[in-house]
């Protein structure tokens, strides 16, 4: 039984790479950009979930499946046209393949009338419905079409049937597939150097209870016409040496060979060896190997080398203190030291990264299903997929990226009169994007619809009380009314928007990874909602400061710059406040070491630098502080598990001498000095909780 369960959660983990690669398929098949290899996988992506689910028994799966696969085998051979309407349906149809799948592997029930919508819409391109769809039985092996790239027509031009080949056969042992490898892999291969036949040996497949775990079953006889010489075959397997059985028989030929008149017009570079076919092809012989490694060892591996990057700055300190051990060997040995410790640092950081091309495929379906649920037609562009993110940043970015295409698509985007009456285009378009930006991750989310209605959002600001009828403000600080609680500019509650819970999640959810969230907004053009985050959660760049003779450090992404102004940049504001005059502009002061509660000595009795940052809720301020050391890397260490929360702080590290240096929480400062008390603690609960 345990066996058979751990088969059925290979086939889930294989389920999720197909769907992506569907997913994928379908896009490029609806930008009109698709080969024939594209449709090609989009058909056996399909095909190979049927058929796994077939082993199963999953019977609501094949039925769907086997109609699905139905209308892309029509499409591939083209004797069903691709048009608009039928690609929507696709679409829609690979997202309730994922439903279905994900229902199947819980063990849950799928909403029948969805299915039977959607199997009609299916049985009017390819005349399929559930009701003429039989289950395949249980390991029912059929022979199967395996689509195998071949040379160009002018490289096969020099085969015949009279010309010697080789009869090939092969098995595979556990530890080829063990090690990643894909037979069809080598067969596409031997397809670049000849024409092959290839057969299954289907005389050992076992039934579904004699099937046991790491155990091969499969053979194959390959049959391959080619003139080249039996060691260019090895070539092609010798990178499975001893991992399969292989025999290679020639196959004498019953006719002459060509004469040498014709062999002669054949040019040399039409010759292709197993090594030049598969630069040509650009798929090497076999996946490249991968290991899967329990998530939970990974983390321990990133403590570990936090505390070398730790070791290596307290070994640095501790030599600068005494700089008669200093000799130039040593400091050389010391440099190499902190940069193989960075090297080490990143590379176990490129552990934990992952592309967020699944998260944005996520989204393409909430585009589809929003834009159903609204009345629009709308179509998401996505720009950077590859662009790799710490694995706990995705998956926590997963629920604010989805309500911010919500509503773009609901508030964004007009109706597609609407659009035609300015002159657009009637499907809009929700642009995705991805970027690394100065060691932070930049993810964008673009329309192209109408832009903000200020006038509504400020009439409505007013109503609420949330500023006064009478209070000058810019239009940025309009756009960021839209992250106030319960701030809403929809007048009925939907399935889309109305509650007025969207955006106030999305910054909070934002600011808890350590990131910010900006809008920018053209009328007549469409809005921008810019997200900023850290590449990571484990280590960041910081300012070394000194607070009334407490280190500090303050994150780098939070500031702008450092200020030592003059005394008559200084302004008085009422008995206790004072304004930082910057180039043109008064910036309020915040006295860090007030805020905090700390006593400052006589030595140093007011702050003598300022550091000019941007709070989330207020805006720019500026720090008091009385000095700054350095910058350099550090490894943030969670102080609310290991003491409890501190208001100002989000976090702690350890310094090169050793000490203990608090992380301050800027936008939390910053809400202190304003009298938010309750929003700053929810700031620094956040922040703590995104460093643990």
């Amino acid at each position: 039984m345990n066996s058979v369960n751990s088969i059925r959660d290979t086939f889930f983990e294989e389920c999720e790479e197909l769907l992506e690669a569907l997913a994928d398929g379908l896009s490029e098949m609806a930008d009109g950009d698709a080969s024939q290899d594209t449709m090609n996988a989009v058909f056996r992506a399909v095909h190979s979930i049927k058929g796994g689910a077939g082993a199963f028994a999953l019977d609501q799966l094949v039925s769907f499946a086997h109609s699905f696969e139905t209308v892309l085998d029509g499409l591939r051979n083209e004797t069903i046209e691709q048009t608009t309407d039928l690609m929507r349906v696709l679409q829609k149809s690979g997202d309730l393949l994922a439903n279905i799948v994900e229902a199947a592997r819980s063990g849950s029930t799928f909403d029948e009338a969805s299915l039977a919508s959607n199997l009609d819409a299916l049985s009017s391109y390819g005349n399929a419905s559930s009701a003429d769809v039989a289950p395949e039985p249980a390991f029912a092996f059929q022979p199967m079409a395996i689509d195998i790239e071949l040379p160009d027509s002018s490289d096969t031009d020099r085969l015949s049937d009279t010309h010697v080949g080789f009869e090939i056969h092969f098995t595979p042992h556990w530890p080829f597939y063990a090690n990643g490898h894909d037979p069809i892999l080598l067969f596409t291969a031997l397809a670049q150097i000849g024409e092959i036949d290839v057969a299954l040996s289907e005389e050992n497949l076992p039934t579904l209870d004699d099937l046991e775990e790491n155990t091969t079953h499969l053979s194959w006889t390959i049959t391959l016409k080619t003139d080249e010489s039996e060691t260019i075959l090895h070539e092609v397997f010798e990178f499975v040496e001893g991992l399969c059985d292989l025999q290679i028989d020639p196959i004498v030929a019953e006719e002459e060979p060509l004469p040498d008149a014709i062999a002669n017009k054949i040019p040399a570079d039409k010759k292709i060896s197993a090594e030049a076919s598969a630069q040509k092809n650009t798929k090497p012989v076999g996946p490249k190997p991968t290991l899967r490694v329990d998530l939970e060892r990974v983390d321990r591996l990133i403590n570990t080398v936090g505390e070398l990057i730790i070791n290596q700055a307290m070994i640095a300190q501790r030599m600068g203190e005494n700089s008669a051990l200093l000799d130039a060997d040593l400091s050389n040995d010391l440099d190499d030291y902190r940069l193989l410790a960075r090297d080490i640092q990143e590379a176990v950081m490129a552990i934990r990264a992952q592309p967020v091309k699944p998260l944005f495929q996520r989204m393409s379906r909430i585009v589809r299903e929003s834009a159903d649920e609204a009345d629009k037609t709308a179509r998401l562009v996505v720009i950077g997929e590859g662009t790799e993110v710490d694995k706990t940043i995705i998956e926590r970015l997963a629920d604010p990226l989805t309500h911010m295409v919500r509503n773009a698509v609901d508030h964004g985007l007009e109706t597609a009169q609407e659009r035609i009456d300015a002159g657009k285009d009637p499907e809009g378009t929700i642009t995705l994007s991805a970027a690394h930006r100065s060691g932070s991750i930049l993810i964008e989310v673009q329309d192209d619809g109408g832009g903000l209605n200020r006038d509504k959002i400020l009439s409505i600001a007013i109503e609420k009380n949330l500023i006064a009828s009478d209070q000058e403000i810019t239009d940025a600080e309009i756009d960021n009314l839209l992250f106030m609680p319960g701030f809403s500019t929809v007048e009925k509650v939907t399935s889309l928007s109305g509650r007025g819970v969207g955006m106030d999640v999305v910054k909070n959810s934002v600011v808890a990874l350590g990131g910010r969230i900006s809008i920018s907004s053209t009328p007549g053009l469409g809005t921008k909602f810019s997200i900023t985050l850290p590449l990571t959660l484990a280590v960041m760049d910081g300012m070394v400061i000194s607070v009334a003779d407490q280190t500090m450090v303050v994150p780098i992404s939070a500031m702008i710059e450092t200020i030592r102004p003059e005394p008559s940049d200084l302004h008085p504001l009422g008995t206790d406040k004072l304004l930082l005059s910057v180039r043109g502009q008064y910036i309020p002061v915040i006295d860090v070491a007030e805020i905090l509660g700390l006593v400052r000595t006589d030595a140093c009795p007011a702050p003598d630098v300022y550091l000019l940052i941007e709070a989330e809720g207020v805006g720019q301020c500026a720090l008091g502080i009385d000095e700054i050391f350095d910058q350099r890397q550090v490894v943030i260490k969670s102080l609310e598990g290991n003491y409890q929360a501190i208001p100002g702080v989000a976090a702690a590290t350890i310094l090169g001498d050793g000490k203990i240096a608090l992380i301050l929480d800027t936008d939390a400062v910053a809400l202190m000095q304003a009298g938010d008390p309750d929003r700053a603690r929810k700031s620094n609960s956040q922040l703590e909780h995104s460093h643990e």
